[in-house]
């Protein structure tokens, strides 16, 4: 414990510790940007050092916090598009561009085109995708953390994957 901190402010330290770089990554696979996804990061451990006298422990601390994590960006996402008034094909273009130019971003060229892919989905399917694919969450899992039905999820997951597809099959033709 550092000089002058007390119990809960060291308690939240090691939480941080522990859960940050898994959010992150979460947070980063949905809002893109580097810098974007350190700002909803730092929001969400703000939310939930507000409200952990709240957590009922119905779920586990790691659900509770993806849940913020979750609902943090997506929150993100829906300002920032208000505040984009720029046309789709635009901000794919733009989206493209950042990826090739971000130094934090260091994936094969797949791995660029997949990101592409998803950014092109709408929030929830893009969110379940992530969810399932990439950090390997059960639908039950997933239907916890996004109070959402398992039926619902699977469709959106099913949904997602044929639009990826469909934009993989796109770019095979070109």
């Amino acid at each position: 414990m550092i000089a002058g901190e007390d119990t809960a402010e060291y308690g939240f330290r090691c939480l941080m510790e522990k859960y940050q770089e898994r959010l992150y990554r979460h947070i980063r696979r949905l809002v893109l940007e580097h810098e974007d996804a350190n700002d909803v990061l730092q929001n969400c451990f703000i939310k939930a050092f507000r409200g952990i006298g709240g957590f009922k422990q119905q779920s586990q601390l790691f659900t509770w916090l993806y849940r913020i994590a979750t609902n943090e960006s997506i929150t993100f996402l829906k300002k920032k598009r208000r505040r984009q008034a720029a046309a789709l094909d635009e901000g794919n273009l733009r989206i493209a561009e950042q990826l090739r130019a971000d130094p934090y971003f260091n994936g094969e060229e797949i791995q660029r085109h997949l990101q592409e892919a998803l950014h092109r989905l709408p929030d929830k399917q893009r969110i379940v995708f992530n969810l399932r694919y990439f950090e390997e969450l059960s639908y039950r899992e997933m239907s916890k953390l996004l109070d959402t039905s398992v039926g619902a999820l699977k469709a959106s997951y099913h949904h997602a994957v044929k639009k990826i597809e469909c934009y993989f099959h796109e770019m095979e033709i070109r």
